[in-house]
């Protein structure tokens, strides 16, 4: 099929730098896991709760755009919104698997998030609270931690959040109004 070119391409230099990587250019693909690879790793990072996740979930994510570079359709939207999509449904995925083998008492996966208990030098009353905060994200439901850490971890606007989750834009905003919510109890009771 091929990424065919468009208006849209001409505005998104991602697009072009997918339909050169869908004929197979490697320096396309090495620039596309340049500019977003870190927010990607990030922003997985933080949904499932450690580094190492994120970094895997990213290398995934590259690894489905060099294979499947020709099935980016850019009317369909922007081409970092695609990427964030591939990388919200691997996290849904190993969540889901997490969940099973945990309830079947197979998960011998004992990484916890760090918690940021302050030491001698985080004592300052910011680090508590990015320390509270941080706890606070990993405790909400999967689907507001996603949508809220789409738009803070990865910068996405709500058109395109909504793109990345499959939903409506009147769901992610209701994902990030009971996110923001459920944070503000959370810090509000500590």
């Amino acid at each position: 099929m091929g990424v065919v070119p468009t208006d849209e391409t001409q505005r998104d230099p991602d697009a072009l730098l997918l339909e050169r990587i869908a004929s197979g250019d490697q320096r396309a693909f090495s620039a596309l896991a340049d500019r977003h690879g870190r927010g990607i790793r990030i922003f997985a990072a933080r949904f499932l709760g450690n580094a190492e996740d994120g970094a895997d979930v990213a290398q995934e994510v590259f690894l489905t755009v060099w294979r499947k570079a020709s099935g980016f359709d850019p009317g369909r939207g922007k081409a970092s919104t695609w990427l964030y999509r591939i990388a919200a449904n691997r996290c849904t995925d190993i969540g889901r698997r997490r969940a099973v083998l945990a309830f079947f008492g197979l998960d011998d996966d004992t990484r916890q998030i760090a918690a940021d208990a302050p030491d001698a030098e985080a004592i300052l009353s910011g680090r508590q609270a990015l320390a509270l905060a941080r706890r606070g994200i990993s405790e909400l439901p999967a689907r507001q931690r996603m949508a809220l850490l789409l738009s803070v971890a990865a910068g996405l606007d709500t058109p395109d959040i909504a793109k990345a989750m499959d939903t409506s834009r009147g769901s992610v905003e209701q994902l990030l109004v009971r996110a923001r919510r459920t944070l503000r109890e959370t810090v509000d009771r500590a």
